[in-house]
């Protein structure tokens, strides 16, 4: 883990876990220097504000059930300003950013959303997340069961430590088809680590930014993973 106070050179930030506020960091980064930005900021409605889940967990050769808590904070309280949106666009040629439809007075029309499907069934919880682009394209949709214990793919399951985290297959998805291998990649609000976690398998180059101490920790954690499904 890096601390933005041990950075001479903004690219001494690349493929790094950066502890940092995102707005500090992004000012060292020269005019288009990233080829897209693909972020899950914070809405701005509270889900930070601790919640309980259950969650898988494979010991020995038996699966068991143990309670995952996160941590009450502060970090969903407001959504990114102004000045955020302004260094995300001075900063990249392209963003892909998730939660658009709360930000919409920070961005401009757009034929390209992404919708995430994730064909949770009939519940309290929203039956698709939209993402806002900046590609000329048609709107597209990527369907993947993600409703807490149940996702798509069963076998191999995300360990979920982020209580808005994305699953790693859709971050795959987006960067498959909005970036190519090479591209510099930049998430100002890591989280989990789940952008960077999918740059690392498909060899992209990433900076990413995060102000929590122990998601930053959890992110070196992910990325010293040689497999992560």
């Amino acid at each position: 883990m890096k601390y933005l106070k041990d950075i001479k050179d903004w690219k001494e930030m690349k493929n790094q876990v950066i502890c940092a506020d995102c707005l500090d960091g992004m000012k060292l980064i020269p005019d288009k220097s990233i080829d897209l930005i693909l972020t899950d900021p914070p809405y701005g409605i509270g889900a930070s504000k601790g919640s309980f889940m259950r969650q898988g967990k494979q010991t020995g050769k038996s699966k068991c059930v143990s309670g995952l808590n996160y941590t009450a904070s502060d970090w969903d309280n407001e959504p990114p300003n102004k000045e955020a949106f302004n260094e995300i666009f001075r900063i990249s040629e392209n963003q892909v950013v998730f939660g658009g439809n709360y930000f919409v007075e920070y961005l401009y029309n757009s034929p390209c959303w992404i919708v995430w499907d994730k064909n949770n069934g009939n519940n309290r919880y929203a039956d698709c997340e939209l993402a806002w682009t900046s590609f000329k394209t048609a709107v597209r949709k990527f369907k993947h069961t993600w409703h807490g214990m149940i996702q798509e793919n069963m076998k191999h399951k995300d360990m979920r430590v982020h209580p808005t985290q994305k699953p790693v297959e859709l971050m795959r998805w987006i960067l498959e088809n909005y970036s190519k291998e090479g591209d510099l990649i930049c998430d100002p609000f890591m989280g989990s680590w789940t952008m960077a976690r999918a740059c690392k398998d498909l060899g992209r180059d990433f900076i990413g930014f995060e102000l929590d101490e122990n998601y930053c920790k959890i992110g070196e954690k992910r990325l010293q993973q040689e497999v992560l499904f």
